[in-house]
């Protein structure tokens, strides 16, 4: 994987390396007018989109995609589809530019479906690209990544290489995104922050996925809620129950974090405003189904001891 820090004008060099030279461009809207420095074959942006296979079809040498967790996961779903190389330029804090799995989703953020396979070459980081983030983004999507730091530690997969790097990504998520959602337009901040996100996906592509984002896929993907925020919410229902089966896991997140694991987690959620599941609209009827979903997913499966669903019930009762 080719990784570079700096101005999104990388994207030239990391591409010329690769030997790239015609690519599809999936971005939203949003991100329309930012000038990139490649030859498109195409732009997408529709994001998310479940038309993977229409949009597969306008990819030459590789994708290019530019934003969030959405249009990364979907320019993901293409390479795999097209059998090209994909280079992720991220605008949030997601960490998804590290793994070769993805979901795929409608337009209205349902899940679709998903998989693996994404050809993953490089990543250019531009932290300019994350100053206009709104503050509730900015803290689900690092809330995001803390899961991932928190649950490479425990799940299984996890080595003591990836070990190090989570709890680094841990520290530096905790130090500075309460100093970003101070000072927002602070880069120097958004840098470390964004350094500490980097490494959430680095670790969780060397680990896999746990309880926390086992819960949080299930229900976000059946409403089109944000993955972020729900992940900051489920994180600390997900450690006070893991404490029995991975306690010095948890025990050393807790000092990478600088507290009580579970409640430094809930300080950091509440910068964002949303800290409950009722506040999402989720009926409070379906969670029986939805604990039942959640328990067959693969994060529960590779958590240190797979939650029953009468026990993810009662964890999603504790934050609803």
């Amino acid at each position: 994987m080719i990784v570079r820090w700096g101005n999104v004008s990388l994207l030239a060099e990391v591409l010329d390396e690769l030997g790239v030279r015609e690519v599809l461009v999936v971005a939203s809207p949003r991100w329309g007018g930012l000038e990139l420095p490649v030859e498109a074959s195409g732009h997408w942006n529709e994001v998310p989109s479940a038309r993977v296979e229409e949009a597969a079809d306008l990819a030459r040498d590789g994708v290019v995609a530019v934003g969030g967790g959405s249009a990364i996961d979907l320019g993901k779903a293409i390479s795999a589809a097209a059998r090209v190389p994909l280079v992720s330029v991220p605008t949030t804090y997601s960490g998804a530019e590290w793994t070769p799995y993805f979901g795929v989703r409608d337009p209205q953020r349902r899940m679709r479906g998903g998989g693996a396979g994404a050809r993953n070459a490089g990543i250019v980081y531009d932290v300019g690209l994350t100053v206009g983030l709104p503050r509730a983004e900015t803290v689900g999507t690092a809330m995001n990544a803390l899961a991932h730091c928190a649950e490479a530690l425990y799940a299984h997969g996890h080595n003591p290489e990836t070990d190090g790097v989570a709890l680094e990504g841990a520290q530096l998520i905790s130090q500075w995104l309460p100093r970003v959602v101070e000072t927002p337009a602070d880069r120097d901040a958004r840098t470390e922050l964004l350094r500490g996100a980097s490494l959430g996906g680095e670790a969780l592509a060397g680990s896999m996925l746990a309880l926390a984002h086992a819960m949080a896929q299930a229900i976000g993907g059946k409403y089109g809620l944000p993955h972020g925020t729900l992940n900051g919410i489920f994180l600390p229902p997900a450690l006070r129950y893991n404490v029995r089966y991975a306690p010095a896991a948890v025990r050393a997140f807790g000092e990478a974090v600088g507290g009580d694991p579970a409640e430094r987690v809930e300080e950091l959620t509440a910068l964002g405003g949303v800290t409950r599941l009722s506040e999402l609209g989720v009926p409070e009827a379906d969670l029986p189904e939805l604990a039942a979903s959640a328990a067959q997913r693969g994060g529960n499966q590779a958590n240190p001891h797979p939650a029953t669903p009468a026990e993810i019930e009662e964890l999603l009762r504790s934050v609803y």
